[in-house]
């Protein structure tokens, strides 16, 4: 366990450091289905992420051959690149992680803390919280198959009855596992109320690998109380880096003690373009503008919160067409429709 500074104001927390892996930052880009693509890490990485992992890669889909799923592991221009991978099956979550490292994976993270019931539902993600003995398996035979370190990213437990976190990292820690993150939410809660930080503590105290904070976690202030609450060695940012995906290199930059400034219009415009143009370029044009109505509905929400962005007709168009050319003309007014209309 590493000294950190309890000043939540000035804490500064030093590099994470996990299986002959180190970040430029303690903070780090969660994985998110639908989200976390190609291009969404890589910009989150150019704005200072210390990491950003892919998207949930389900391990028989990939083993399949799959095409969606093979876009999702892609990796092609990170500098360090982790795949997460989910299943159930040890012999199958293996042959994944192997698959990955030959594709060029750094680092593999194994899903224990997906809520959704689609996943629960095929006894994967956080189902595995119920089942400590699976959990174990799957980490043990996926550290066997490859050379890259491995971590895991789990819940503090199925519910409230059953806080079971702390053990299983204990025990995960022993099997080899480099790296734990911890979602301060039961599986029951999914993603309501309040992330139970504090709640975190309890896995410090059990395990020596860095540890990794995650929920609720929306900026620079509310990343310095997560880490002081929980003991963490880092935090993972998820849902509030959708469409700001330089909030990870700022939430890493101020916990790293160094300066950190908010991007320009004319950045984000390029960033938000240049994710959409990965986007087109990585499912082609006609799926493409369809993967990317997440991202360009967050991209104008973000600009209207800084008083830019499209009226409400021009906002829908945007994530509506499937023409990919208007949608990225439409992308490229949400930040200069405020000096349009003043002019």
């Amino acid at each position: 366990m590493r000294a950190i500074a309890q000043c939540v104001g000035a804490l500064t927390v030093p590099p994470v450091q996990f299986g002959g892996v180190e970040l430029a930052t303690p903070a780090i880009l969660a994985p998110m289905s639908g989200i976390t693509d190609i291009g969404m890490r890589r910009a989150a990485i150019r704005f200072g992420a210390g990491l950003a992992v892919s998207e949930m890669v389900a391990a028989s889909f990939y083993l399949a051959a799959d095409e969606e799923t093979r876009l999702r592991a892609e990796g092609a221009g990170l500098p360090l690149h982790v795949v997460q991978i989910a299943g159930r099956d040890p012999a199958a979550m293996a042959e994944a992680a192997r698959l990955a490292e030959g594709a060029g994976a750094h680092a593999i993270d194994i899903n224990m803390g997906c809520p959704a019931k689609r996943v629960v539902g095929g006894y994967a993600g956080s189902a595995l919280m119920r089942e400590p003995e699976l959990a174990i398996a799957l980490a043990r035979e996926t550290i066997a198959a490859v050379r890259v370190p491995v971590s895991v990213k789990m819940r503090l437990g199925w519910d409230a009855s059953d806080i079971n976190a702390p053990e299983l990292a204990r025990r995960l820690e022993a099997e080899g596992v480099a790296l734990i993150t911890v979602h301060g939410r039961t599986r029951q809660q999914f993603y309501k109320g309040q992330a139970d930080w504090a709640a975190i503590r309890a896995v410090r105290a059990t395990i020596g690998v860095p540890l990794l904070a995650n929920g609720d976690c929306d900026g620079v202030d509310s990343a310095r109380r997560m880490i002081a609450a929980s003991g963490a060695d880092g935090v993972m940012v998820g849902r509030a880096a959708v469409g700001r995906p330089w909030l990870v290199g700022q939430v890493g930059a101020a916990l790293s003690g160094r300066t950190w400034r908010e991007p320009s219009d004319r950045e984000k415009a390029e960033s938000a373009l240049d994710h959409y143009a990965c986007l087109l370029s990585t499912f082609g044009k006609a799926q493409g503008v369809r993967h990317a109505r997440k991202h360009l509905a967050a991209y104008a929400d973000c600009a209207a919160a800084s008083g830019a962005g499209l009226p409400r007709p021009l906002r829908t168009r945007l994530v509506t067409t499937t023409d990919a050319d208007e949608a990225a003309a439409l992308l490229a007014r949400c930040w200069t429709e405020r000096a349009e209309e003043a002019a």
